[in-house]
């Protein structure tokens, strides 16, 4: 057993016949009367108190705080006080992610976790709280089940750094009992080409070949908007991915594309002749931006594609007062009502035309891993998890193979041996 337990209601003191005698201390029948004390690895000294009778407790309490010492598995009960909502904030500020990945992440804290947990110590925390903060969410008609499962990730990923940090044994989110928010994976159904040639020609002619970028090489609407003169090698038929706008907290920076993936993709002759033309009528315009920050070094690039007054594509706008009304005009969304808005057309947003560049190339064959590459996913598994059902049926090449063995002529040579 580690330290030693001092009782606070007697003392000892030495008798007059040089024994020692236990005495009353003016503590005596109030408060707490034992107290454990240990001295704990970073060398100060500890306690908890415990009342009358329980002095087994505490020798068992000294027991656990030994066993853990020698398993490495000890938690200081001070540090480990400290709240959900301060430690969350402190590992907000180290976080290594880029900032508008700090933003959002600290949004979906703030918003949804902390006002349920945030004041809740983190040695308290039991799988039963973080099932608690689960119902909540799938309870939140506000929240959809992806946004529900980023915010338990979010409480997920804050929990296991303390646990590395030693204020806690283990993460409760690692509990079987607890059931990540389920995601209802909903199935890509892409635009027809059709669609595609509508919702173009819904568009002023300045942004035109953005569809044709979309659609033809499968960038994201960022690498769209930052994409540059630079970019463009006709000779070899190639568009290198190398940057996109973003947004932070309302201000525009040039940055990596997403997972810092710069790419090679493929330029079809079509989008090619596209982009030519859209350089010929609208020339490119130098823009200089902050590197991934606000406050960033300054980057310059000529952007392919910019706004009526010269400057950069401000997503907000160009989705609400362009965007929108070619898909109206392309008959995908309803007209604009008399407020002179349109209603919600999530599914219809530009990153539609990333998934008819993808649903292209599966049709033709074109083998997951390379779809993957041109679209800048991280992992092959993930394109194929979204649009594995676009991929070509095997059953029909499968019929035509066996027929092509036991449907020959009669003159002609035998089927497998395993077939006589």
């Amino acid at each position: 057993m580690a330290g030693h337990i001092q009782d606070r209601w007697y003392k000892t003191e030495a008798a007059a016949d040089g024994k020692t005698v236990k005495v009353k201390t003016s503590r005596h029948g109030t408060g707490m009367r034992y107290r454990a004390r240990y001295v704990g690895p970073d060398g100060t000294e500890k306690s908890k108190s415990f009342p009358d009778g329980k002095k087994r407790l505490a020798e068992q309490w000294l027991t656990n705080i030994a066993s853990d010492m020698s398993r490495g598995q000890y938690i200081d009960p001070r540090a480990a006080r400290i709240t959900f909502r301060s430690y969350a904030e402190k590992w907000l500020a180290a976080h290594a992610a880029d900032v508008s990945s700090q933003i959002v992440t600290e949004q979906r804290l703030r918003l949804h976790a902390l006002p349920i947990l945030g004041s809740r110590p983190l040695d308290s925390f039991r799988p039963e709280h973080i099932r608690g903060l689960i119902s909540a969410l799938e309870a939140n008609p506000a929240v959809s089940d992806a946004y529900a499962r980023n915010i338990y990730g979010d409480v997920r990923a804050v929990l296991s750094a303390a646990v590395d940090d030693g204020l806690l044994p283990r993460n409760p989110c690692s509990a079987k009992s607890v059931r990540p928010p389920a995601v209802e994976r909903r199935r890509v159904v892409p635009w027809l080409p059709a669609q595609v040639r509508a919702v173009r020609a819904g568009l002023p002619e300045r942004y035109q070949a953005m569809v044709d970028t979309g659609a033809g090489c499968g960038l994201r609407q960022g690498e769209i908007v930052g994409l540059s003169e630079d970019a463009l090698d006709f000779e070899s038929g190639t568009l290198r991915v190398i940057r996109q706008v973003k947004l932070i907290r309302g201000k525009a920076v040039f940055a990596p594309p997403k997972c810092g993936k710069e790419r090679d993709v493929p330029l079809p002759s079509s989008v090619a002749e596209a982009l030519r033309a859209h350089m010929d009528a609208f020339k490119p315009v130098e823009i200089t931006l902050p590197w991934r920050k606000p406050d960033g070094p300054k980057v310059s690039a000529r952007l392919l594609f910019t706004n009526t007054a010269s400057g950069i594509v401000w997503r907000s706008n160009f989705n609400i007062q362009e965007w929108k009304r070619a898909l109206a005009v392309a008959g995908l969304i309803p007209d604009a009502g008399p407020d002179g808005k349109y209603d919600s057309a999530r599914e219809h947003g530009m990153h539609a035309l990333r998934h008819f560049y993808a649903s292209v190339l599966l049709d033709a064959g074109e083998n997951i891993k390379a779809v993957s590459q041109y679209l800048g996913h991280t992992d092959p598994a993930l394109t194929l998890r979204v649009y594995a059902h676009l991929m070509p049926s095997s059953q029909e090449r499968t019929r035509k193979a066996v027929d092509r063995v036991f449907l020959r002529p009669e003159n002609g040579p035998d089927g497998p041996e395993t077939a006589q």
